[in-house]
């Protein structure tokens, strides 16, 4: 889940994430056979692969499964021997939510399959090829920062990740205030939405300005461009909200979190009325800042609020939105952990 910092990793930026308490789990195991097979225990069908890499992730079905053979060809193109195995995923990561769950899976599947394919990775490697088979998967050009929050999370802190050298620093979140996460009840698809024109968009304002991408464009350059305007501002407060966050100013922290919906709202425009409407519920409730998460096109907002206000907040906002919208909302307080790794049976 990110705190501050959309559709800016893409262009080399810094974005503020966590890794939450939701899980996509693998249970696994050898088989002799060179395929590779793989059921949901959510999701109905089999995903039944070459081990080799050689099925198109693009055509597999059903679609799920196009990110187990992204997975496969991905770590293929690494050195992975064709080595079979078995599996079963479960997950509780919301679909369409804008919190990342098909990187949780991917991350998972990737993890999993370099363990069967006998191949070491670190764990930038790793988040490099989960990217890459989400990319062949769905067509999706993304960005670099859910899947490395999903295997560098630390518990009780966000990350602060400079997208370019992909450095990370831990910052520590306040104990005084939780991370509520609202989902809007309307789910998000990035393959049917305008995430690939925005990224388009950013990578012609660089080619315009002579830049390489927009990490490296100043606010003057792009006062008459609103995509690249957004880009620049948000990595700005991004770094803002890092060093607050370091100095235990929360009501800093709010004000950039409201700057930063504000620019994906107007700026970037990949906002809704739904998402807009939760944003004013919550600071409406008490919340000290709120923004959509994650790429935006629907799914959830994110907010920052007292610790022992976080239940009345979450009821108070999730009643009024339902009145008002007729669309069933669901609100969790988000509990940073510690990322991806082996799970003790």
């Amino acid at each position: 889940m990110n705190l501050v910092g959309d559709h800016t990793d893409y262009c080399e930026g810094f974005v503020l994430p966590l890794a939450i308490g939701r899980d996509c789990v693998v249970v696994w195991q050898p088989r002799p056979d060179g395929r590779v097979v793989v059921r949901s225990l959510e999701i109905d069908g089999e995903a039944d692969l070459a081990a080799d890499g050689s099925d198109d992730p693009g055509v597999v079905e059903p679609a799920w499964a196009r990110f187990v053979a992204g997975v496969v060809r991905a770590l293929a193109e690494r050195g992975r021997a064709p080595f079979g195995f078995t599996a079963a995923l479960s997950s509780n990561v919301p679909v369409g939510g804008g919190l990342s769950s098909s990187s949780a899976l991917a991350v998972a599947l990737t993890m999993v399959g370099a363990s069967a394919g006998k191949l070491d990775l670190d764990r930038r490697e790793l988040a490099r090829a989960a990217l890459e088979a989400e990319v062949l998967a769905t067509g999706v050009p993304g960005g670099l920062m859910d899947q490395l929050v999903s295997l560098f999370g630390k518990r009780g802190h966000g990350l602060l990740i400079d997208c370019r050298d992909l450095s990370i620093s831990p910052v520590p979140l306040p104990a005084t205030h939780a991370v509520l996460v609202v989902h809007s009840g309307l789910p998000r698809a990035l393959a049917d939405s305008a995430y690939a024109d925005r990224r388009a968009a950013c990578e012609a304002a660089a080619a315009r300005l002579g830049l390489g991408c927009l990490r490296d464009a100043r606010r003057d350059q792009v006062v008459d461009d609103q995509r690249a305007r957004h880009v620049v501002s948000e990595n700005e407060r991004v770094l803002e909200a890092a060093a607050a966050l370091r100095g235990g100013d929360v009501d800093t922290v709010g004000r950039l979190m409201l700057e930063s919906h504000a620019s994906l709202r107007d700026d970037f425009e990949v906002s809704t009325p739904e998402l807009d409407l939760l944003v004013e519920l919550l600071v409406a409730a008490g919340a000290v800042g709120a923004r959509l998460t994650g790429a935006g096109f629907g799914g959830c907002v994110v907010a920052l609020v007292q610790r022992n206000h976080a239940d009345d907040v979450a009821a108070r906002t999730v009643l009024t939105y339902e009145k008002e919208t007729g669309r069933n909302a669901d609100a969790f307080v988000a509990v940073a952990v510690d990322g991806a790794g082996p799970v003790e049976l």
